[in-house]
């Protein structure tokens, strides 16, 4: 097999161009998803069940059906539909962030319910109302639990950005079919994708890993 390494140097800008766009979609994606969830579980949590309801519907629909299907619908439908017209990048970063907030909501959801419910009663036994139990006791404990699922949701949510190429969100993989489609070539162009994607999820890996044991997250 002859390896063309002159396909890697003339594409390197290219690719690093597309790194640099992935990692912007991707930090944005799992900020909104974060921010979102939040919100929605809170709402899925609530006790009367015509206001959980609503949350209820938008965690399985956007859990339950494929993050490509949602890219489309969102690129080729709802945001023309809102907005008249949409760019690439803005229907990847708004499906990543819907789609996100649907697995952060549950994960923010099960590390709330784990947290003993005597700690908000004693709380609220020392004149506390419910925003600062909430705020003072309860968020921190349940972030704090909640990141290594939230890590492996970035890290999920990183390689998912990909799916943007398929409609020429220009990042690393639209790249990678640029230089193939024109040399022809799979081998170099796939394999340096690869790689930059092997490379930023091992290096959030090793983050995460760091800030785990940094707050000692049992």
């Amino acid at each position: 097999m002859n390896f063309r390494f002159d396909i890697i140097q003339e594409y390197l800008p290219f690719f690093l161009q597309g790194m640099g766009l992935t990692i912007l979609m991707s930090v944005i994606g799992v900020l909104m998803g974060c921010i979102l969830g939040f919100f929605i579980a809170l709402g899925k949590m609530s006790p009367i069940l015509i206001v959980r309801l609503p949350f209820i519907w938008y965690i399985n629909f956007l859990r339950g059906t494929p993050l490509l299907v949602q890219l489309f619908l969102f690129h080729f439908a709802v945001l023309p539909s809102l907005l008249g017209e949409t760019t690439p990048v803005l229907s990847v970063i708004v499906t990543l962030s819907l789609n996100s907030s649907a697995y952060v909501a549950e994960i923010f959801r099960a590390g709330l319910q784990s947290i003993d419910k005597g700690q908000a009663e004693a709380a609220h036994s020392l004149g506390m109302n419910k925003v600062q139990v909430m705020w003072h006791v309860l968020l921190p404990q349940a972030f704090k639990r909640s990141i290594p699922p939230l890590g492996n949701e970035f890290i999920v949510l990183l390689k998912d950005s990909s799916l943007g190429a398929m409609i020429a969100a220009q990042d690393v993989l639209y790249w990678g079919r640029a230089a193939s489609n024109e040399y022809l070539k799979v081998w170099e162009p796939y394999l340096m994708v690869a790689l930059i994607y092997l490379v930023l999820t091992l290096s959030l890996t090793y983050l995460l890993n760091y800030i785990e044991k940094r707050l000692d997250v049992k």
